[in-house]
């Protein structure tokens, strides 16, 4: 909480990776190899003001390439949205310190949560 009394935008950054880390590193599926944030875009769309009960992060993938992948997010609680943001994500190499392409079990994991997936879905 800021001097205003809402929650200060740097803390968003947090949330975010919060759940980014969540979703990637579940004990099921996870990046083993490691990966960095290349960037985060987020719009602001109303204040949060401080409060003891948890907001919804709901997240899914938006783009995927060969080295790289989109996630995008909404903070919110029901139909009220505070922030929408997306970070490009980079799968990396910690031991040579390069990036690295996707991998074909991690390209399978991603696609999961793909607008497409969402799709077909609901068209089965």
């Amino acid at each position: 909480m800021d001097a205003y009394g809402h929650v200060n935008n740097a803390v968003f950054i947090r949330y975010l990776e919060e759940a980014r880390i969540n979703f990637l590193f579940r004990p099921d599926k996870e990046f083993k190899q490691g990966s960095v944030v290349a960037r985060h875009e987020i719009d602001y769309k109303r204040q949060l003001v401080h409060r003891h009960h948890p907001v919804d992060i709901e997240l899914w993938i938006t783009e995927i390439k060969a080295a790289s992948f989109t996630i995008a997010y909404e903070v919110k609680d029901d139909d009220l949205v505070y922030v929408r943001a997306s970070t490009v994500v980079v799968p990396f190499d910690f031991e040579t310190q390069r990036p690295r392409r996707i991998t074909a079990e991690e390209r399978e994991f991603l696609q999961q949560y793909t607008d497409e997936a969402d799709e077909e879905a609901v068209a089965a």
